[in-house]
Order: structure tokens, then sequence, then C-alpha cells
């Protein structure tokens, strides 16, 4: 049972799902198969056939080879059109065909993974159920129900990281009455059903009840994943994760569509060209199909071998990247895309596991007299230490035992107890004698050693404060619902019962719990929460403010801890109220508050802790080195927004110079007005909005928002849906017309990446449902670094360079068509026929034009170093139609000498001009690729050698052409020499003094 990508074709309906008899469902599960592939065994020719003609370049040069199939209009050999055409359609084909394979072995290694299925045979009869039984750690790709967990609780521990981001341990409990059946039979003959809500996008919600026939109804919660026997409710296209999942799609990259612009162009121009030598004919005789003679004979002003390099040079591209030993682990899993990473303006990123390692890290405590670091953690062990050591046998009073130190190691030892009680962790141990996890210590044998014990909870903060009280000698061993137990450095365990205990919520911003002491029956009423929530609960105190502070501009997360004594008295009074409250029908929770609120008062200061979300390596270098890069970074994250600001600020993807605004929570049009304004007012100021304020920012003010959001140097997104995220993605790229790029690690980063012009996924920590969608893969985040710098910038240069010189390739020889024709009496008669126009793009030039992919204009540590040189790259000027007028500029004088040259230079017969002009077009080929190579490579050297010896050895081969015995004459050399260097040597000049007098920013970091 695994997950499937594809889109809904008919209507979602509510259902009733029969616990053990799948019979009685009215609908079946939809299938369970992840597929990322493009195309089917019978879509697939038709598919890419359709994929590559939807290109005018394609299109054209098929109607074009179809033509010749008109006796009127023949105006070569047939091969000379359908084996080009065929060639380019089978390279692509062979390419298209090994992506989809490699999406076919991924998809199946994810489709070959198998789940437990419960079932029940009495008297040999086998009944399958719905049920599925999941092991500690394993993902499931299913939405489900708990019935039954290994806990007598029913409790367990879930994560939801593939589905919104959070890799929070959550607590959730099984249905009652199913984890009380007394043995695990039960549930087949149990008679029960499940009623769920129609699958829904809603991540965060779930409506259903549970029926037993004849007994009460317990309302539900959805669960993903976890250590259960649960009932599947939703499978395939109808779990929450597809629904919030794009179908994937052929990304098409800027530089291809600009190609595409100029060959319209092109066409354009050929059109023209056709018209008016039909024109100079005065319109004579079928002048209809002498145009479109004309067309087909200058149908090389369009290259057909242009796709094929640049689909060829993408794959050596891919190659390159995968090959190189500076980023290792990357995967390049889109070979049509790679010149986008070197146009890039936003950078789209998820925060957990791409930004960071989510591992929590303790890093501060304060005392507000004193503050402790990692590096003084031995001296508060040594306070706790001594805080519950063994009573000593009485002594002599020393003189003046510093008080003082006496006072500092209580109110350490007050601070310590009180973070090792105020939380929601639960400490699991792992079996040795069967490899089960148990959750109490009781179940385990009393085994309270640490190299068995792991933490569960629903926040990692609080797993590193637990993690630090262990460390400093505080250890938490054991705890259920009602009580847990601390083992001091002395061995001692420690029993505290349970009173109450309020959950940390969004809107309260802390959590707390009202604990009673075992030995001495003393009720506690311990708080934490964020500094904004808890400094106007606390005692009045001159510190807080300021280290709060000190510490977020550290990129350290903050909680405030305090405590307040309470007596017996005070306490059944508070219970009273509590449970009266909890009993309320109208405003339950405005009432509830209200009593909690009112234990909230005065409480004591006991500390400040500072924990640091440890970032990914480099992380802040590499974020520095894309923003001089002038790529502007946003983090979109399903996280919490105390969280994600708190990352956003240890990151530095804010600079610490920067200001914050916190776009605050509106839910109607006026209240998103207020704040746009509010925010208007404000500059260089990075944003920090929540998913819901979003939605209402973009259904009233869509335009203003974005424009507002794309001025800030860095935005921060919390509580972003999967269908969010994707949303942001198309708002950027409808509103600025700029190259995005997304980058992620988990199953809600797919849409995303998928709506991103490039998709990079990090597959080191969440799992590989998002690297299945990608376009790239890599193994650090810093490693995006010299993607984007090095291998973005030479694919975006080589693949421009490349296209311009095979379109030169193609524009030279059809204007030394057209100057032909035009002596000649405008005669619609082929100038070079037969093998030498096959011979011209294929074995004569073809391998030193390609050599091009190997070229560099600065070294990779030089990009690195002067990021800002990308900057270049967005604006686009190393293709465009002023670079495109320079090519065919240069296309016509150097056709143009090349044929004048030799008509002027001929001898007596016509041959000698085909055979003079043909080689001297090939010797300016291979000189004009030695002009525009910046950085010389042994293989360039090799593939010009190559090709002019394939061409002098193939001289002899070509009688049908050429006069074999006038090419062995002097005469022949010095004309085409003459004629060479005529038509490159100003050039040569003209390179030279643009080099000297304006060099591009490149030339001068390489000089």
């Amino acid at each position: 049972m695994v997950m499937t990508f594809f889109i809904l074709t008919k209507e979602l309906k509510a259902r009733t799902v029969w616990l053990g008899h799948p019979e009685k469902c009215e609908e079946k599960y939809p299938k369970n198969a992840i597929k990322n592939q493009k195309y089917n065994f019978f879509t697939f020719v038709p598919g890419v056939l359709y994929q590559q003609f939807k290109f005018f370049l394609n299109l054209y040069f098929l109607v074009v080879a179809c033509s010749q199939f008109v006796p009127s209009l023949k105006i070569g050999y047939l091969y000379t059109y359908w084996a080009p055409l065929g060639f380019v359609m089978a390279v692509t084909m062979v390419r298209e065909a090994v992506d989809e394979v490699r999406r076919y072995q991924r998809d199946k290694e994810m489709n070959s993974q198998l789940y437990s299925k419960l079932t029940f045979s009495p008297h040999l009869f086998l009944f399958l159920s719905h049920y599925n039984v999941l092991l500690q750690n394993q993902r499931i790709p299913a939405d489900m129900i708990f019935l039954r967990t290994s806990e007598k609780t029913g409790s367990c521990f879930i994560r939801t990281d593939q589905l919104d981001g959070e890799t929070d341990w959550k607590l959730k409990v099984a249905v009652v009455c199913t984890q009380r059946l007394p043995a695990l039979g039960d549930l087949f003959s149990i008679n029960a059903y499940v009623y769920a809500q129609k699958p829904q996008l809603d991540i965060h919600s779930f409506e259903g009840n549970f029926t037993r026939l004849m007994s009460s109804i317990a309302f539900l919660s959805l669960c993903l994943t976890g250590t259960v026997i649960g009932v599947v409710i939703y499978t395939g296209k109808e779990t929450r994760s597809v629904l919030n999942t794009s179908s994937p799609k052929n990304k098409v990259g800027l530089l291809d569509l600009e190609l595409n612009r100029l060959t319209k162009a092109l066409f354009l121009a050929q059109v023209v060209l056709s018209i008016v030598m039909v024109a100079l004919q005065g319109f004579v005789g079928p002048w209809f199909r002498n145009l479109f003679r004309f067309i087909v004979l200058f149908s090389y002003i369009i290259p057909i071998s242009l796709r094929v390099n640049l689909d060829m040079g993408k794959s050596a591209y891919g190659w390159m990247i995968m090959k190189d030993e500076n980023i290792p682990g990357t995967v390049v899993r889109t070979s049509t895309i790679p010149e986008e990473l070197g146009r890039l303006v936003y950078l789209l990123t998820d925060k957990t596991g791409t930004l960071t390692q989510n591992e929590m890290i303790f890093k501060r405590l304060h005392l507000g007299t004193v503050s402790y670091g990692t590096d003084t953690m031995d001296e508060i062990q040594s306070h706790i230490g001594q805080s519950y050591a063994q009573p000593q046998p009485a002594q002599a009073p020393k003189a003046a035992a510093p008080k003082v130190r006496r006072s500092v190691s209580s109110r350490i030892h007050e601070a310590v107890k009180a973070i090792a009680l105020c939380h929601n962790v639960t400490p699991v141990y792992e079996s040795r004698a069967n490899g089960e996890t148990e959750s109490t210590a009781a179940e385990a044998d009393q085994d309270f050693s640490d190299d068995n014990r792991t933490y569960q909870a629903s926040s990692p903060d609080e797993v590193a404060l637990v993690r630090w009280t262990e460390s400093v000698g505080l250890t938490l061993v054991n705890r259920d619902l009602t009580s847990l137990q601390l083992k001091t450095p002395a061995g001692q365990v420690l029993t505290y019962y349970i009173l109450q205990i309020f959950p940390f919520t969004s809107e309260s911003k802390r959590m707390g719990i009202i604990i009673r002491e075992e030995t001495t029956g003393d009720i506690t009423f311990y708080m934490k929460g964020a500094d904004v929530a808890m400094a106007s609960i606390v005692q009045y105190n001159d510190w807080l403010e300021e280290e709060c502070g000190n510490m977020a501009r550290e990129g350290l997360r903050t909680l405030v801890v305090a405590k307040k004594s309470l007596s017996e008295e005070q306490y059944t009074d508070f219970e009273n109220r509590y449970n009266q409250a909890k009993l309320s029908i109208h405003d339950r929770a405005l009432k509830v508050s209200a009593v909690v609120e009112s234990l909230e008062r005065e409480m004591e200061l006991l500390c400040l802790t500072g924990v640091e979300d440890q970032l990914q390596a480099d992380v802040r270098p590499t974020l520095e080195l894309l923003r001089n890069a002038g790529i502007k970074i946003w983090m979109l994250t399903g996280d919490k927004l105390e969280t994600a600001t708190c990352i956003a600020k240890s990151s530095h993807l804010v600079s610490r110079s920067q200001d914050i605004h916190v776009f605050r929570s509106v839910s109607n049009r006026g209240e998103a007005h207020l704040e746009l304004n509010a925010f208007r007012r404000k500059h260089d100021c990075a944003l920090v909005i929540s998913g819901d304020s979003l939605e209402v920012c973009l259904r009233y003010y869509e335009h203003e928002f974005v424009e507002l959001a794309c001025q800030c140097p860095a935005v921060v997104c919390c509580r972003c849906s999967p269908t969010q995220k994707a949303q942001i993605v198309h708002l950027l790229k409808q509103h600025t017309a700029n190259r995005t790029c997304a980058i992620g690690d988990g199953g809600n980063d797919v849409s995303m990446i998928q709506a991103a012009d490039c998709g990079i996924v990090g597959y080191g920590g969440e799992g590989k449902q998002a690297s299945l969608a990608a376009d790239f893969s890599i193994t650090q985040f810093k490693h995006i670094g010299r993607l984007l710098m090095v291998h973005g910038r030479n694919s975006y240069k080589r693949s421009a360079a490349l296209g311009q010189f095979v379109m030169h390739r193609g524009m030279i020889i059809s204007t030394m068509q057209a100057v032909f024709s035009s002596i000649f009496y405008f005669a619609s008669v082929p100038l070079y026929q037969g093998f030498l126009m096959v011979g011209y793009s294929t074995i004569y030039t073809m391998f030193p034009v390609f050599s091009l992919v190997l070229d560099q204009d600065v070294k990779p540590e030089m990009a690195l170093l002067y990021p800002e040189l990308y900057k270049d790259l967005t604006k686009g000027r190393s293709l465009s139609f002023k670079t495109f007028l320079i090519w065919v500029l240069i296309s016509i004088y150097q056709g143009g000498i090349l044929m004048y040259g030799a008509l002027v230079m001929f001898e007596s017969e016509f041959v000698h001009v085909v055979a003079i002009s043909f080689t001297a077009l090939i010797l300016t080929e291979l000189l004009m690729v030695a002009l525009n190579i910046r950085t010389w490579h042994w293989l360039m050297v090799l593939a010009e050698f190559l090709s002019l010896g394939c061409y002098i050895a193939s001289l002899a081969f070509l009688n049908e052409y050429f006069d074999l015995g006038f090419i062995t004459t002097p005469a022949f050399l010095w004309k085409v020499s003459v004629i060479t260097v005529v038509s490159c040597l100003p050039l040569y000049i003209i390179k030279y003094l643009k080099r000297k007098f304006s060099p591009p920013s490149y030339s001068k970091l390489s000089s």
C-alpha cells in the first residue's frame, strides 16, 4: 500500500467503512501507487512528438520535409531533409525514454514497499480486513484512524512532516472502545463502522465518527502515521497529501522559449527574402510555386540541428553536474532545463530539513544576574549534585560560607527542576528482549539506563530541554497520564503527580502544569512560554526584555520559565472552578481560559532558556552568497510563526541590520487593508506572514501584496499548506515574469517543487517523495551555491553561445544561397546538394561547434568568489535580440564575402565556385569557433583538427561535387586562404579592440 499522484476525475464523496468487513463498503479504495511518469506505453510516442512539434522550429522542418514529396517543390534529395529531422527526433525520444525509465524505476522502488495487513482465519476461512499494522518509525502512505496501540493508554506519537512540514511529535489517542477490547481478534467480531467526511484539501481538520452498534459515538481525529493498528479511510488520490499535490508537468526552459521566438523571426526574414526573390523575377510564371521553392531553398536559415545540439548539450551539462566532486551525490533528474539554474531571481525554500537539521541544542540559561552557556554546564551540574546530595553528618559551620553561593545554587536548582517538570515529554525505552518499544519504565522492568532511553514530545524544543536537564543530573525516567518520575544525580527516584496540564497553543503561546510532590505534598504551578506572553504574567523585573532581545539576535529560541506555589485550599478552589468551566455549554473555551488566567498572576520568574535549531552545514554563507548574486529568498514553512522567525534570524536570511515586520493576523478585507498600509510605510524590512493572513490578502489585494512583498529583502511565510506554497510560486511567476526555484525535502514540498521553473530537493531527511518529483537532487543545502553560481552559469552561457552559433551556421549558408540565386537570374536552384549539405552540419562542423559546451568565461573559484557576476545572467544579455542581430550581421558579411569571393576568383567552370566557396566556408566555421572560445580544452583542439582532417580526407571521395584536379593546385589553396582571411580577420580585429577598450566584467576578474 503506497501513495499515488494523479488528478481526481470524479466527485469525492463521504464514505462509511465497516470494521473487518470490506464487502460492506460502497466504494472501492483508489489505487495506491506513486506515478511520477509523464507517459505510458501508448502515449509515449504521440506525447513526445506533441511536445517537440509544439515548438515552431520542429514543426517548421516537418512541413519543409513533407513538401519534398511534392515533385514541383522538390529541391534536393529526400534524405537531406528527412535524415536530420529523423536524427533529431530519435535523439529526443531516446533522451525522454531514459528520463521516463528512471522515473519508472524510482516509482517502482517506492511502490514495492510492503505493509502488514491484519487478517483473521477461524475455521480455515480467511477474512481480509482494512486493518493495517504499523511498526515504530514506519511511514504510511494513507490516511488512517487509530484503533489500537501497544500502549495501554492507547496513545502514540506521530509525525506529519510529509504533510505539513512539522517534524514535531504529535500525541494521538486510539478510539477508546477498540483500545479496551480484551483481545486483538475482537477487532474482527466488533459490529462497528467509521463514517468519514468526503476527502478534502484541509490538512488540519477531519470530521467523522466511530459508531459501535448499541454503544456511544466517539468523535475522531485523523491519523497519518505511527505505531498502531488502524483502519484505512483514504488511499491514493483521496489522501490529504495527494489532494495537496499537483500533477507532474513538462517544464520548458526560458532559453528554449527565447530561441523559439528567434526562429520565428528568422522564418519571417526567410519569407521576406523569398518574396523579394520572386518580386525581382517579376512574379512571372507559377510565382507562387517559386515562392515556396525559395522558402524551402532558404530553409537552412533555421537550422534543424539547433534542437539536437541543444539537447545533447543539456545532457552534457547534466553529466558534468553529477560528476562534480565538490557537490557529491547531486542528481539531475530532468535533463531539459539545466540552463534554468543560471537565470533564477527567486528562491523559495522550505525550513525543516532544508535549512535546518531539526535538531535542537540547549545553548543558554539565564537567571537574571548570571548566565550559563554550553561552556559552563559543569558548574550547573555541580550545583544540582550538591542540591540532591545525600545528607552528611553535622559539621562545624564554616566561617561565612558563601551565602551568595548557596543562593545561586538554590536558584539553579529551582530553574532546572522547573524545566524538568514543565513539559509534555514522554521517555521511551527500547526493550532489550524483543526490540519492542515501551513508554513506561515499569513495562521495561525499571530499566532507567541511558543507552535505551529516547524522548518523544510535541515539540523538539521540549526534548532539547529535557535532554539538557538529563545532562546536568536531573533525568526524566518515566511518565504517564497522571504522574512523572525524575532521577537525581544520587540515583534517587522522585515521583510527582500531574494534577492539571495546560497544553501550548498558538493563541496562548505558553503551556503550564500543576504537580504535587509525592514526599512533601507541595503543589506547584509551573509555566513556560514566549516572552511576549509571559512578560505580563511574571513579577516585575528589569532584565527579561533585554536578555530576550540579546538571545533572539543570536538566533536562539527563548522560553521564559516561572512558577507559583499553591496551597491546598487555593488548588481546590481552582479545580472546582476549572471543572465547572469545562462543563459549560456556551463559551466554554473563554470560560476555561479565564479560570486558568486567574492563576497566571505575579508568578515567580525562574529563568530564561535559549535553544538553537541546528542549521545545515554552511547555511549562512550560502544564503549570503545567494543574496549577493541578486537572488531573493523566500522561506515557506508549515511551522509556527515564532519558530520560522527565529530560524530566519539565526540563518541570517534576515540580516541583523534589517527590521522584521510581523504581519498581524487578519481575517477580513478591512483588517488586511490597514495592515498593508502599515507595511507600505516601512522600507528595507523583511516580512513575516502566516498562511491564514496570506490567504486573506491574496483574496482581496493580490496585486498590491505581491508588489510589496517583492520589494522586501526576505519574506517568511509560516503555517503554509502545501497548496499555498505552490500558489505563491504561481503568483511570483505571474506578477514578476522572473524565473523561480523551489527547494524542499518533504512530501509537503512536492507541489511547490513542481510549480517552480526549477525544482530542487535535498534528500537527506524527510523521505523520497519530494525527490521523485524534483528536477535536481542535492545532499546538502550548501551545494546549491555551486550548483547555481558555477553549473547554472556555465549551462546558460554555453547554451546561449551554442544556440547562436548553430543559427549563424545556418544563416551564413543561406546568405550564400541568396547571393548565388540573385546573381544567376534569381533561379531557385540549390548551391550545395546532397552530401555536402548533410556533411556541412554533421561531419565537418558538428564537433567543433558542439565543443562550445566545454567553454567557460570564468573559473569556478572566481564565480563563487564574485557572485555578483550572476546578476548579469538574470538580465538575459547572453542571448537577446541585440546579440542575435550581431550574429545576423556577421552571417551576412561572411556569407557575402565567401560567395562573391568565390565567384570573382573561380577559374572557368562552375564546379570551381562550389569547391572554393565550400572549402572556405568550412575553414571559416572552424576559425569562428576558435574566435569565440574563451577557455581552451584539449577536446576542443582535438575537435578542430579532427573535423579539418575529415574534410581533407573526404575530398578524395567528393568527385561528384569537386574537380579533384583543381583542388590540388596552388591556385585553389591561395584563393581559399584569401577569402577565408577576409571573412574572419576583421572580426578578430573587432574582438581585440572591444576586449581592450570595453572588456566584459568577467574578463576583468580573470585578468
